[in-house]
């Protein structure tokens, strides 16, 4: 072989080698990338203000443990909110343990607020579902969530993708996120964008002159954006390139500020909530009472309005479920309209994947179930697709005493209990609609009544559109005193607190 023949063979084979580990190390499956930046993953504990438009009422922790085969991720919130003159604490605590992959294995979460107890224990089973026990003083319930997508925890989701080689200004992602708190799964649409630099706190002493502990040191992130869409609402969250959050904000004024512990902790802990507690007690008219009707004592359903003009200010209305269906926004000024006996007109056909997403079964909305197929099939046999939905309305109201119970919300236990608050004749509803062959999902927002805002959970229907409707109430289909503020939602107050924020009301 001449010397220029061995030339262009070393050439090739060294194109061909370049060209094999350019493939191995780019095109490598995920969890074969996430499986090694796993490996690195050091132990880890973070901890973060929950703030108001600036005003801390809560706190958070998220703490990462390393084990030979595997990783343990804890996650803490409290949160405090005056409520008709005293403070109302929701405290949740949720262990994750997850392969070195981030594979789910198992997961334990305990919920406590003033509405009780309840704790939740998930297995995953033949790696390809989740089992959740549900458990409260009164019951327990068992609920499946099939992975065969995957799944990825909220306070997990900047790691997730650093690992695997996602966190790259411009790229775009569509996640499924499981949120322990309230065991919702959400499809979640994450946008990368532009990289910023945060100063935290990460050591702090004690100022007897401000009765506070103030920061000393402090640690620089350069973090990049992640825009996050789910149900409707957008956050907005800063993490470095190992996946650290450095801050998350949300609509209303919602911020959660990373901090050292004592920043966090220790002045949360010891600041003024009398006074707080004091001025809830008399909310003044057009006020929002950060609780549901039926918690706050409102027995009569709220009066029926043609139209609400709510004007809307004290914080940025952007990322909030606001237009569509029977809501405007014109500026700042939301206009709510009843819809009349009939659709406006024949809309265009819910797409095949939307009315798929919104067919389908979830953790607290058992479609799936035999019994609440059953119960669909009693109640909207032989009725067209807008004869059920109004049925289904009057039968929930009907056989639904109207109560608060402790524990999450969900279908099959409303179904066996029959009684509940806007949330349980929510996920009923919705459940039997969709049991029933109609698209339908949960929105939550607010209701006006006794002229004030209070939170409040109802289901939208699609019948060549999406219609409001409250089997609490009565209502088919529901009046203009909803405001709605989120898409795929409940009014728990740790998801609509962090929504509502700061925000203010005047009816025109």
């Amino acid at each position: 072989m001449t010397r220029r023949r061995w030339a262009v063979a070393i050439l090739v084979a060294w194109a061909l080698t370049l060209g094999w580990l350019v493939r191995r190390e780019v095109f490598r499956p995920t969890e074969t990338r996430v499986a090694e930046a796993a490996l690195a993953v050091a132990p880890e504990a973070a901890y973060f203000r929950i703030e108001i438009a600036g005003r801390q009422v809560g706190f958070a922790s998220s703490t990462i443990d390393t084990l030979p085969d595997s990783l343990r991720v804890s996650d803490l919130v409290v949160l405090d909110v005056p409520v008709l003159g005293r403070m109302q604490r929701t405290s949740a605590r949720s262990v994750a343990m997850l392969s070195r992959t981030l594979r789910l294995g198992s997961l334990t979460v305990r919920v406590d607020s003033d509405a009780g107890t309840y704790w939740a224990r998930g297995q995953v089973v033949s790696d390809s579902l989740l089992r959740l026990v549900m458990l409260t003083a009164a019951d327990s319930q068992v609920t499946r969530v099939p992975l065969r997508e995957g799944l990825v925890l909220p306070s997990l989701l900047p790691l997730r993708l650093a690992m695997a080689g996602q966190l790259r200004r411009g790229q775009r992602h569509d996640l499924r996120v499981l949120d322990p708190v309230v065991l919702s799964l959400r499809r979640t649409a994450v946008s990368v964008g532009a990289e910023s630099l945060f100063v935290v706190a990460d050591s702090a002493e004690y100022d007897s002159t401000a009765l506070a502990w103030v920061p000393v040191h402090f640690d620089s992130l350069r973090s990049l954006r992640l825009d996050q869409t789910a149900g409707g609402v957008r956050v907005t969250a800063w993490a470095d390139a190992s996946g650290r959050l450095a801050r998350a904000t949300g609509p209303g004024g919602f911020a959660l500020e990373r901090s050292a512990f004592e920043i966090a902790y220790e002045n949360f802990r010891r600041r003024d909530i009398a006074r707080a507690a004091r001025g809830s007690a008399t909310p003044p008219v057009g006020a929002l009472v950060p609780t549901t009707a039926l918690r706050a004592g409102v027995t009569a359903p709220p009066e029926s309005l043609a139209v609400l003009r709510v004007r809307l200010h004290g914080v940025d209305l952007a990322g909030l479920a606001l237009e569509g269906g029977p809501q405007t926004l014109a500026g700042d000024t939301l206009v709510v309209r009843q819809e009349g006996p009939a659709p406006p007109g024949a809309g265009p056909p819910l797409p095949t994947e939307d009315a798929a997403r919104w067919l389908r079964g979830e953790p607290l909305i058992e479609s799936d179930d035999p019994r609440v197929q059953a119960q669909a099939r009693a109640v909207a046999a032989g009725r067209d697709a807008r004869q059920a939905a109004e049925e289904l309305v009057h039968w929930v109201h009907g056989r639904l005493r109207r109560a608060v119970p402790t524990g999450p919300p969900s279908a099959v236990a409303a179904l066996d209990r029959r009684l509940g608050d806007c949330n349980e004749a929510t996920v009923l509803y919705v459940a039997l609609a969709r049991a029933a062959g109609l698209p339908a999902r949960a929105v939550a927002g607010l209701v006006y009544a006794n002229a004030r805002f209070y939170y409040h959970a109802w289901p939208e229907v699609y019948l060549d559109g999406w219609v409001a409707v409250d089997p609490l109430f009565d209502r088919f289909p529901a009046d203009a005193a909803r405001l709605r503020l989120a898409v795929d939602a409940l009014a728990r107050q740790l998801d609509l607190v962090a929504v509502t924020g700061n925000l203010r009301l005047e009816v025109q």
